[in-house]
């Protein structure tokens, strides 16, 4: 069995290749790879990179991830799918904050959420954020400013209704699936756009954002706690889905100790 280290540094015809930036076998052909859609040398050059730089940092921890050489070659192309679009000192930075902080090598979703932490992430929302803005706004998406296009172009592939009427175990995972497409998109430079938000608001949609807002300042809490706990009232009045959630979120409050009722319906006065 060979070792990570020769894996690393062999290339497709077998030979040792001359820097640990090289590319190295993926399992496509040299037409393959020059298709649109496949990965490109210089992201394959990127994970070479990086999976070197972890091989040096974690030493044996590194190894033992891995016992295979088909394994690590599947790894490496998950890598690839996952970071093509980021650039090199983008992904440096991000491998520097793991060497600082991390004790083991990173998965995928961590060291993303590393680069996110570091430079923003292209302005991307994170995923739970961007899910509850598109279930808030899920009634009326035309007449909302998206804090993202990204967000706007998930919600519309996964379904408004859906996202509206039901369960988040059904919906989380297929907005997870087209969010992480329309953020692969933008990376890639592709300029996502959402609809111009109409100049006639529903009063409704606003009262529910204005009263999440609202809420979050009378009782103190972070925006995000604030989404979350309200997150119920982006479904249907009346339906069983809005009333367990709300019930959920009740035992949130109480565990955190915020001694607050959470209210059945969103209402701002006037003033």
């Amino acid at each position: 069995m060979k070792t990570p280290s020769e894996i690393l540094a062999t290339s497709e015809n077998g030979l040792l290749q001359p820097s640990w930036t090289s590319r190295t076998p993926t399992g496509e052909s040299a037409e393959q790879q020059s298709r649109p859609g496949n990965i490109s040398v210089e992201t394959k050059a990127h994970v070479n990179m990086i999976f070197a730089r972890f091989m040096a940092i974690y030493g044996h921890k590194f190894k033992s991830c891995f016992e295979t050489e088909n394994e690590i070659r599947i790894a490496k192309r998950e890598w690839a799918l996952s970071l093509a679009g980021f650039s090199e000192s983008e992904l440096v930075l991000a491998v520097n904050r793991c060497k600082e902080t991390l004790a083991w090598m990173p998965t995928i979703s961590e060291f993303l959420a590393i680069i996110r932490d570091l430079n923003g992430d292209f302005g991307l929302p994170g995923l739970r954020r961007a899910y509850q803005e598109a279930c808030l706004h899920a009634d009326h998406p035309a007449q909302h400013r998206w804090s993202h296009p990204a967000v706007y172009c998930a919600g519309r592939e996964t379904g408004w209704f859906q996202l509206r009427s039901e369960e988040e175990s059904q919906t989380f995972p297929l907005f997870t699936y087209h969010y992480e497409i329309m953020c692969r998109r933008v990376r890639h430079g592709e300029d996502l756009r959402p609809p111009a938000p109409v100049a006639l608001e529903n009063k409704e949609d606003s009262t529910t954002a204005l009263f999440i807002q609202q809420f979050a300042k009378d009782h103190e809490l972070e925006d995000e706690l604030a989404c979350s706990l309200l997150y119920y009232m982006s479904k249907p009045r009346g339906t069983r889905i809005r009333d367990r959630l709300r019930a959920q979120s009740q035992i949130k409050a109480d565990s955190l100790g915020l001694g607050i009722t959470l209210p059945d319906e969103a209402s701002v006065s006037s003033t």
